[in-house]
């Protein structure tokens, strides 16, 4: 779950990391309200998750309360397209007014998880202000880090080797050092997937400030934070999406191509995606529906799917272990009769029950496109999207 920024701000500086002085507004009024509060000159930032807002006319430079209310409503209430946004954005309906202060230095600083050492860690480097994966091809000398070990926790000493590494030393020191320590910490309480300062900045009268930040909690934690969750903004998130988990359907993610698939286990959920890409077709989404014994939830999981303007056909690919074939089968017949899946299906059963869930399909006097074997159903499901 994402946080916006100014949101990731109030968090981080609650575990005291500095940041700069300023306030969300929701109209031009309170955004010339922010501005005067912060002595005039201000930026205006547009909040959504995604980055690449400066680059995309979402941050703005003002220099009285009255700019600040004009570039506030010239931003909220329109969409924001970035580079990572795609081609619809993401809405405008909050923006950040904060004081203008002058940079000296700008660099990154960062935690992730990272899988191959079973950790997280912490990541900074020298050049901030741009994406860190481009430093990490272009220079990556510039990127250090230091792990999180979860049995002794992140060390100062660590701290201290980060901020050495990264030239913030002299009377820069002592206040780098706290702040990577205090990032560290709230990412580890707060059970971050993502921790984000970029750019870090050293201003001219010696400040060091999180000028910007990103922070995404995981999901599977949303029962420790539920302060944190209710910070949701499900405005930024696709309709589909929010509409499958609202509907109890956690393992479902948009995409851009146009078959829809529903398929139980996430392997074989990854498996179906790479066979349509095989054939030439492209997925429109991922949807594991797990141990599904319900037909009234498989019916409720194909319509997300045929809700989807995108799809042009659906591909349902079942191997029963624990889930039933037969319930499959009703949940797609289901989903049929009432209309909620107009586009051709293809469906390829396997495993517990498949000859009661073949019977039921046969009987059912639906018009289905029925498949035996992986490739073959895969091929047929391109084929129907063209």
């Amino acid at each position: 779950m994402k946080l916006h920024e100014y949101q990731a701000k109030a968090l981080l500086a609650k575990y005291g990391v500095p940041v700069p002085k300023g306030q969300v507004a929701r109209t031009p009024e309170e955004a010339a309200a922010a501005a005067e509060a912060v002595g005039g000159k201000a930026v205006v930032k547009a909040q959504i998750h995604g980055g690449g807002r400066g680059r995309a006319g979402g941050i703005k430079l003002v220099n009285t309360p009255q700019e600040a209310a004009e570039a506030a409503r010239a931003l909220l209430g329109t969409r924001l397209v970035t580079h990572q946004t795609g081609p619809g954005g993401q809405p405008i309906n909050e923006v950040l007014v904060e004081e203008q202060f002058d940079i000296a230095r700008e660099l990154y600083l960062g935690v992730v998880i990272d899988n191959s050492m079973g950790m997280p860690i912490v990541i900074a480097s020298a050049s901030g202000g741009m994406d860190i994966e481009e430093v990490a091809e272009q220079h990556p000398e510039l990127i250090h880090w230091q792990g999180i070990d979860p049995t002794v926790g992140f060390q100062g000493f660590q701290a201290r080797a980060l901020a050495f590494a990264t030239d913030l030393d002299g009377d820069l020191n002592r206040p780098a050092v706290a702040l990577i320590t205090a990032l560290a910490k709230a990412f580890i309480e707060c059970d971050g997937s993502l921790a984000e300062i970029n750019p870090l900045a050293v201003t001219t009268d010696g400040r060091v400030l999180a000028v910007d930040a990103k922070f995404s909690i995981d999901d599977n934690a949303d029962y420790r934070h539920k302060d944190l969750f209710d910070l949701q903004d499900k405005s930024q998130d696709d309709d589909l999406e929010v509409q499958a988990k609202d509907a109890g359907i956690e393992n479902y993610v948009k995409l851009d191509g146009n078959i829809g698939c529903l398929v139980n286990g996430a392997g074989l959920a990854m498996a179906t995606m790479d066979a349509i890409q095989f054939e030439g077709g492209m997925p429109a989404n991922f949807l594991d529906i797990g141990t599904q014994n319900d037909p009234a939830a498989v019916a409720a999981a194909l319509k997300i799917i045929g809700a989807d303007a995108n799809v042009k056909a659906v591909l349902v690919n079942i191997f029963g272990g624990l889930a039933r074939t037969d319930i499959i089968a009703e949940g797609v017949v289901q989903a049929k009769r009432e209309g909620m899946l107009p586009q051709p299906t293809v469906v390829r059963l396997a495993g517990t029950n498949v000859e009661l869930g073949m019977k039921i399909l046969d009987e059912s006097g639906i018009d289905l496109i029925r498949a035996d074997g992986f490739a073959e159903a895969a091929s047929k499901a391109v084929a129907a999207a063209k």
